[in-house]
């Protein structure tokens, strides 16, 4: 990746930082600051976090979205790079695909200025699904990856928005994900073809830079965060497989990008972007922020749970210093 790549992506972060300075929340860890002056002990929900692998910032190696591999592997989108990548239990960095460069070099690819892959779920057997945003109406969609098989585009998406957040509802096969510029939530089948706007509205729109970003299918439902809002918004799946009214879960989370689900109720863990921070949000929607650059995050963009393990990939899209992949343990919740 040359400079002038690693100068525009952090432009581009700062912008995002710039946009969030202002706003206020609830004060990280509050209740336990108060518990440990009263001379309490404190039973941290989230612990043991230790940076689990370092990548290489000038490479690309910039990790956005996670998936997991039942062997304990790691798949990661590196957004600089145009890569789909596996890390190995052992450490060992395998790149499994590097998408086209598109011809303008994606100077036009909306909001940022660079061409970066973006969402990533894995399917059953092992096939990958991912998002590319690039600016361009050749490259721009969705696509997928079998094992031992090359990318392939199997659902053009509009050029002048920015697919970020992908989740997978295995059970009616539908692929369902967030255009950041756009404000809207697409749909597409699994097969590919057309993507159809599944919801939209003033939850998902961007207040100046990125609107809905993250994605995850939950209990019955879409939720979705929104950066520029700091929010979680939950859409319920109706019967005809429609979007049910949105309601607004969670508030105050700064810079929010992808989230997930450590169990079946609706707590979350939340990546905060500019802040470096992780955040345990609770179903009523108070959070507290469990992770922080002390323990090694660097502009984090998702998460991941099995089990009681965490993985946080960090693209270090802002301190520009250590791209990187913390993990961490998180006690289960009481009752």
């Amino acid at each position: 990746m040359s400079r002038k790549f690693a100068r525009t992506m952090l432009v581009a972060a700062v912008a995002v930082a710039s946009l969030t300075a202002g706003l206020s929340g609830p004060a990280s860890a509050s209740a336990a600051a108060a518990a440990s002056a009263a001379g309490k002990p404190v039973k941290q929900p989230v612990s043991q976090a230790r940076v689990a692998e370092h990548f290489d910032l000038l490479a690309g190696q910039m990790p956005e979205n996670i998936a997991l591999e039942p062997d304990g592997s790691v798949d990661l989108t590196f957004a600089g790079a145009r890569q789909i990548a596996r890390v190995s239990p052992a450490g060992k960095i395998r790149v499994l695909a590097t998408l086209p460069k598109p011809a303008d070099d994606g100077v036009n690819t909306p909001a940022l200025g660079f061409p970066l892959v973006t969402g990533l779920v894995r399917a059953e057997h092992g096939t990958l699904y991912f998002l590319y945003a690039t600016g361009t109406a050749d490259l721009t969609g969705v696509w997928r990856l079998t094992p031992g098989g090359t990318p392939r585009r199997i659902a053009a998406l509009p050029a002048d928005g920015l697919p970020n957040g992908l989740a997978l509802d295995t059970r009616s096969g539908t692929l369902y994900l967030t255009d950041s510029v756009r404000g809207v939530i697409w749909r597409v089948p699994t097969g590919g073809g057309r993507p159809t706007v599944w919801a939209d509205g003033a939850e998902l729109a961007s207040t100046g830079f990125l609107g809905a970003n993250g994605l995850k299918v939950h209990g019955g439902a879409v939720w979705v965060s929104n950066m520029d809002k700091g929010t979680v918004v939950r859409f319920p799946v109706t019967r005809d497989g429609r979007a049910g009214a949105p309601e607004v879960r969670a508030r105050n989370l700064d810079g929010i990008d992808d989230f997930a689900f450590p169990g079946r109720g609706d707590r979350l863990l939340a990546a905060l972007d500019q802040s470096s921070e992780v955040a345990l949000v609770e179903p009523d929607g108070r959070h507290r922020i469990v992770l922080t650059a002390r323990d090694g995050l660097q502009n984090p963009t998702s998460v991941a749970v099995r089990g009681g393990k965490v993985y946080v990939p960090s693209a270090a899209y802002l301190t520009g210093q250590d791209p990187n992949l913390v993990t961490a343990r998180i006690a289960r919740p009481r009752g």
